[in-house]
């Protein structure tokens, strides 16, 4: 691929990204619209014509790796492992 085609396709991806980013904004604001109505109508659960929304608390219990390594430094660093993973970063 020559420079121009890769200029080309850096620019495209740029703003593909731009794009993704205002969708989703935009599905925040329709998703938020829809909790208010679920607000307001007081209920867990909405249904519509091929949809169905649900709002409602899950409880879930997560490991404090964070507090662990500082109550327990020794055991954090005998089963911590170090990992490599690739990153793409393109800025602007």
């Amino acid at each position: 691929m020559d420079m121009n085609e890769l200029n080309a396709t850096a620019q495209n991806l740029i703003s593909v990204r731009q794009m993704i980013e205002e969708l989703q904004a935009e599905a925040e604001a329709l998703t938020d619209k829809i909790k208010a109505a679920m607000v307001e109508q007081g209920t867990e659960a909405l249904q519509g014509d091929g949809w169905k929304a649900t709002w409602r608390n899950v409880n879930s219990s997560r490991f404090d790796s964070k507090s662990f390594k500082q109550d327990h430094a020794d055991l954090y660093s005998q089963y911590s492992r170090a990992t490599t993973t690739p990153r793409f970063v393109l800025s602007v």
